[in-house]
């Protein structure tokens, strides 16, 4: 067979990959999070492979206390969560009504001081706007109340994780050994050193920014709590979780607990305490946590990242959005390649002949 037939084989089999991931999106959740744990406990399972314990005892201990460890958390923290949602639910109707009071001094203040042509375009604007956020309101809570999909996801998470957990921490390094059999004889060096990078810096990220995220929920959560802010461990888990994506979880907790205070409270010094915990977690996740966590070795740009994750969850849901970090991580090492094979081309580098004049040498 030809190169040029290997190739195009390649990108069929590629194709096809892509296309049966897109259909069978709903059910990969649990066997993606398998994955990406095993791929976390990994290197620890070869520490302890090296002092002595067999590879089947320390993936057995590893998965153990994982599932202890999740079910720990879970147990602990859903009944808090659980009450203040029931919470949030039973005052909606009270905030909503506190903000159309306040909305309706705003426009009166406005009223005073604009002309009705633009008061009138500013109400047209703005029930135009009410009426997409109710729909879009109704549309998300039929989903989360019709969704047996959802519900399903979320029992094979529990059940099936686990177990592909364990088998592929377990062979993780006789399948990686097999893969290494498979490579090209003349190109496998420099795939294995591209792998190689791909692995740092996709651990590196993976592992440090996952810090990041549970330091700042944790913050958010116990600050947010002791502000009196009510869900305030709601609105800290959620920035905690969403500062996957860099900047949106700061904003997302701004948004919503600044809501939730202006409803709340009728002291705009606690109003202010509560802007100012988010602006003290930002400053402190710039300057202290994520050079120390993260650093520059990931080379994951935050832009890149962002357009991963958001391209990555249009596409495929919430697995897209696990897939989308290793995948840009690969893009990233092979497009810095491809630039480094660029620059020591002759395209890049020249001939020595100028253009018009192939006898002009440098």
């Amino acid at each position: 067979m030809t190169v040029e037939r290997q190739i195009r084989f390649w990108l069929v089999g590629l194709a096809v990959f892509v296309v049966a991931l897109f259909f069978l999106r709903d059910v990969l959740l649990p066997f993606v999070a398998g994955m990406a744990v095993a791929y976390l406990l990994d290197p620890i399972c070869d520490r302890l492979e090296r002092s002595g314990m067999s590879r089947g005892l320390a993936t057995a201990i590893l998965t153990v206390l994982f599932i202890v460890v999740a079910a720990g958390a879970v147990l602990l923290l859903v009944p808090v969560i659980a009450g203040q949602l029931v919470n949030l639910v039973k005052n909606a109707p009270d905030y909503l009504d506190t903000l159309r009071t306040s909305a309706v001094n705003v426009i009166s203040i406005i009223e005073a001081r604009v002309e009705p042509a633009v008061i009138e375009k500013l109400r047209a604007a703005l029930a135009g706007s009410a009426e997409r956020l109710v729909n879009w309101t109704s549309g998300l809570l039929g989903g989360l109340i019709s969704g047996g999909v959802a519900l399903a996801n979320v029992l094979s998470l529990l059940i099936i994780t686990p177990i592909v957990t364990f088998y592929l921490l377990r062979d993780w390094d006789r399948i990686v050994e097999t893969i290494n059999s498979w490579l090209p004889r003349d190109h496998a060096p420099t795939i294995r050193r591209l792998s190689s990078e791909v692995d740092e810096r996709l651990a590196g990220f993976l592992r440090g920014q996952g810090l990041v995220c549970l330091t700042l929920g944790t913050f958010y959560a116990i600050a947010l709590s002791m502000a009196e802010l009510q869900f305030g461990l709601i609105v800290g888990m959620i920035a905690g979780i969403a500062s996957f994506i860099p900047f949106v979880g700061a904003i997302i907790g701004l948004l919503l607990s600044i809501g939730l205070a202006l409803v709340q409270f009728d002291d705009w010094v606690r109003i202010a305490i509560v802007a100012g915990i988010f602006v003290f977690g930002q400053l402190v996740e710039g300057n202290f946590l994520t050079p120390r966590l993260i650093g520059g070795r990931v080379g994951l740009h935050p832009v890149w990242i962002m357009f991963g994750l958001l391209a990555g969850g249009a596409l495929f849901g919430f697995v897209g959005m696990l897939l989308a970090v290793p995948v840009t991580a690969v893009i990233g090492v092979g497009a810095r390649f491809a630039l480094e094979q660029y620059k020591d081309s002759t395209i890049y580098t020249g001939t020595g002949e100028r253009d018009g004049d192939p006898d002009a040498r440098e």
